[in-house]
């Protein structure tokens, strides 16, 4: 199938084929018609199946058939809802890119700025606002957003918005939205709450799914390498250096935990930097785009942070932590293996993380192969795998000189200088 066979308009056409579209994904070809129709939609969908065109393409053609003969200061009559400001800055550009040959104008906003910028382009009047629910909700408190015309909403990312804690945000949102209008509701999974929410924001839907969870693991080679939490850095580090020529995206499951990685690898001479939320908007969008343009090879990302990033030919993800949610780790490998694509995700697995990757492997129902044994295991520490479970160890040897640092603050002998003397013993009084 062809773009052509759609039904878009000459200048959306135009477009799709400026951006070097000629054929639709599977989630464009089953939601484009039904979209175009007017009906409400669920998608269910991974990362990196195309489904911002899925929504974005026929919202244009939308708005476009329906603002001939229209005159006067634009408002809002479609609104995209993403859970991060890296998302919503994607969504945009790719509104901008497909509808550039229409008169339909969009922009974006988010929190982490100041908001005058984003108040002054909505008082000139928009077509489509992409926003993150916290500052929708603020800048609605304010009056600078009118929903009164609202013809689409888009929900995207949803499982996100539930795991970031959106979901009251998000229903506020839904309350205030007229009642006569088109919905669609996006998400990668579908766990009971996000069902819940797809029934207050849908009517009378048609849904569509594009691959199973597993997909996305079954086309991703994956590999866990079991290491112990004070050796995972040096670990990442030799095998940074043995993919020096590819970008690598390097999942923390903290914000701290990202600074720290970052810094260790500049410790070793290897560039790299971190982005999450407590970063500034400027610092997040030049590392996004250092990585998007290939001069900066390695990115440290939290799961929130890393909603948006979107790199073609990104083939390498190493989870240096383990989500807790198996889920989670399925949006993390879609980052690699995007599409019909191939690509590589390497997981680190400490021994408190095991019932993490039991959760994972359960989810994906296939085991992740583990990788060869390699040489940071700890001396005192077997690499255990299924077909060789650990020994039992001997209790290793208490040093003499040195104080349980169980009981103690401080190992080693004391620097105290009343509290050393040659000989041992007490020390001899003093008259």
């Amino acid at each position: 199938m062809k773009f052509e066979e759609l039904g878009l308009s000459q200048p959306i056409l135009k477009a799709l084929r400026s951006e070097g579209y000629s054929e639709p994904t599977p989630i464009q070809q089953k939601s484009i018609p039904i979209l175009l129709k007017g009906k409400d939609l669920l998608g269910v969908a991974q990362t990196g199946t195309g489904k911002t065109a899925a929504f974005g393409i026929p919202i244009l053609e939308r708005l476009l058939q329906t603002s001939k003969g229209q005159s006067g200061k634009k408002r809002v009559r479609a609104l995209i809802v993403t859970p991060t400001r890296e998302l919503a800055l994607q969504i945009a550009e790719s509104l901008s890119a497909y509808g550039r040959f229409t008169p339909i104008t969009n922009t974006v906003i988010f929190g982490g700025v100041k908001q005058g910028q984003q108040v002054k382009a909505l008082q000139k009047g928009i077509d489509i606002l992409v926003a993150t629910p916290g500052r929708l909700l603020d800048l609605m408190g304010q009056g600078f957003i009118n929903l009164n015309d609202l013809e689409i909403v888009v929900l995207d990312e949803a499982d996100q918005m539930l795991d970031m804690g959106f979901v009251h945000d998000v229903k506020k949102i839904i309350a205030a939205l007229p009642s006569q209008r088109q919905s669609l509701f996006f998400s990668a999974t579908m766990p009971q709450a996000i069902v819940e929410l797809s029934q207050k924001l849908l009517g009378d839907f048609e849904r569509v799914t594009i691959k199973p969870q597993q997909a996305t693991a079954e086309r991703v080679e994956q590999g866990v390498y079991f290491v112990s939490k004070r050796n995972k850095a040096r670990l990442l580090i030799h095998l940074l250096r043995e993919k020096e020529q590819d970008s690598v995206l390097v999942f923390s499951r903290t914000k701290h935990g990202a600074n720290k990685i970052v810094t260790k690898l500049e410790k070793a001479d290897i560039r790299a930097s971190a982005i999450h939320g407590n970063k500034s908007q400027t610092a997040r969008q030049k590392a996004l785009g250092s990585f998007k343009d290939g001069k900066l090879k390695v990115l440290v990302a939290t799961d929130i942070a890393a909603r948006g990033i979107d790199v073609e030919e990104l083939s390498l993800v190493i989870n240096y932590d383990l989500p807790n949610v198996p889920e989670t780790y399925v949006h993390r490998i879609g980052r690699t293996g995007r599409a019909q694509a191939s690509g590589t995700a390497l997981s680190f697995c400490d021994k408190d993380e095991r019932p993490y990757l039991k959760d994972i492997e359960k989810l994906i129902k296939q085991q992740v192969p583990v990788m060869p044994e390699h040489q940071f295991v700890d001396d005192n520490e077997q690499q255990e795998t299924p077909d060789k479970p650990k020994e039992n160890s001997p209790k290793p040897r208490r040093n003499k000189g040195r104080y349980n640092s169980r009981s103690s603050n401080y190992r080693g002998k004391s620097n105290n200088r009343r509290n050393r003397r040659p000989g041992g013993g007490k020390p001899k009084r003093k008259d």
